[in-house]
């Protein structure tokens, strides 16, 4: 059977990135299975649940899959999870993987061992697409450098952050996903005259946020073979 793992942030992960791929996934012939980095359960962004930011249907499908979800009940820590035994891996986004999903040098341990290994396949989400600015390869070099990626923008990060770059909580944004990323090397477009953005790049998707998840989860489960959805 085909198995993927969600990686999903304890400090704030946005609710449709996660929701829309794992609820897409579980509805075909795949086990899924959900870690956080200390194994603690995540904590989703209130402003990914709130009514006026994603409409009241999007809110509620949300809050009910975070709350009643087992696998988001009972995560296992990264550390524990053992790449060889999945097929592929998704790293939902959110403003929180910046403090620790994409600082976890598990979770990148586990990124690169999926993108090195036999036909794994990954997809990385919005702001996790982070992650990818940190990783290195069995080289040394990063592992992005030449890839062809999308991810979360400068030019929507500028709407969110004041000039000093404190998020609307107060919490100081510590990098901007874009400048990070391309600095590694990365062959940046995130279409922003584009309704939604997915990059395939053999056995890397990203996708740009919220409005490309279910874009970015149905180009994963056509790249393993799994039965879709009806």
């Amino acid at each position: 059977m085909t198995s993927v793992l969600f990686v999903v942030s304890e400090e704030g992960y946005w609710g449709e990135e996660c929701v829309d791929p794992l609820e897409t996934l579980s509805d075909t012939d795949a086990s899924v299975d959900v870690a956080t980095p200390s194994g603690n359960k995540p904590v989703v962004d209130p402003r990914s649940i709130d009514p006026e930011n994603v409409g009241e249907e999007t809110s509620e499908w949300v809050k009910e899959v975070h709350a009643n979800d087992q696998r988001l009940q009972n995560p296992k820590p990264i550390a524990n999870a053992n790449a060889d035994t999945y097929d592929a891996v998704v790293f939902p986004g959110g403003h929180g993987t910046e403090w620790d999903v994409n600082q976890d040098k598990h979770a990148r341990a586990l990124f690169r061992e999926m993108i090195a290994g036999d036909d794994q396949k990954a997809l990385v989400v919005c702001h996790a697409v982070g992650l990818l600015a940190f990783t290195r390869d069995g080289n040394g070099g990063f592992l992005v450098d030449g890839r062809d990626v999308t991810g979360f923008p400068n030019e929507w990060e500028r709407n969110i952050v004041d000039d000093n770059d404190r998020m609307p909580d107060g919490r100081k944004l510590p990098y901007w996903v874009e400048d990070e990323v391309k600095a590694a090397g990365a062959n940046w477009d995130a279409e922003l005259d584009a309704d939604t953005s997915v990059t395939v790049d053999g056995d890397l998707i990203t996708a740009r946020g919220p409005e490309s998840s279910h874009e970015g989860v149905m180009a994963l489960v056509e790249a393993l073979g799994v039965t879709p959805p009806a």
